[in-house]
């Protein structure tokens, strides 16, 4: 208890809403959202937190967690393993016995996160202008109950990533996601792409832009 009471993350913001992508979609969740993020993708909708925020302790965090009365807990930002305290933070959670999944870039480490997170990793493609900071490594550290997600921006965009997905064999893996870019690539485009080309993959829309517009939404 002396360490949660005592270890202090920046947090842009704390949360409910449904969540609105992975296979999670629709479920009732906390949002943690951790300021700070090594990385710019140009079409971030979440900006805002790459700076400010305030510290909270970790017992502050599951006291603040606790009220919304949900079993599900998603954490993310930024890019929240850019504070080495999100890891005490996720296996915190996930000892108050709540479902806790990890919205990462894939840029850093993966290996030390708790095995009971569901880790959601987004493998960055040439249009995000960060593919260069995709940390390959941090395939092995995958299993079945975690998902990739590639955010598409283009048609070159869906054939990189269709090309990554078959050369890794990441369908073997677990889940792999494909999203589109919300207003600079039509969805049923990239469904038709998907039904042509036969992918093992998911696609996915953001509901929650569907129910309350761009930006982060709630």
């Amino acid at each position: 208890m002396q360490v949660l009471e005592t270890t202090t993350l920046r947090i842009s913001e704390i949360f409910y809403s449904l969540q609105g992508e992975t296979s999670r979609i629709g479920l009732p969740t906390v949002f943690i959202r951790l300021t700070g993020c090594p990385l710019r993708c140009h079409y971030c909708d979440t900006a805002y937190a790459f700076t400010g925020g305030s510290h909270s302790t970790i017992e502050q965090i599951l006291q603040q967690v606790a009220p919304f009365n949900t079993k599900f807990v998603t954490v993310t930002g930024g890019e929240p393993l850019a504070q080495k305290a999100c890891l005490t933070l996720l296996t915190a959670l996930c000892d108050a016995h709540y479902s806790v999944s990890l919205e990462t870039s894939g840029a850093l480490d993966v290996a030390k996160v708790d095995t009971r997170v569901s880790k959601i990793m987004d493998i960055k493609t040439p249009d995000s202008g960060e593919s260069d900071k995709n940390n390959w490594d941090n395939l092995k550290f995958l299993t079945q109950h975690d998902e990739i997600k590639f955010v598409l921006c283009s048609e070159a965009d869906f054939h990189w990533a269709s090309q990554i997905v078959n050369e890794h064999q990441l369908h073997k893996i677990c889940s792999i996601l494909f999203s589109p870019v919300y207003g600079a690539l039509m969805p049923e485009t990239l469904a038709n792409w998907i039904l042509r080309d036969q992918l093992p993959v998911r696609m996915q829309i953001q509901l929650h832009k569907l129910l309350w517009g761009e930006g982060p939404g709630r």
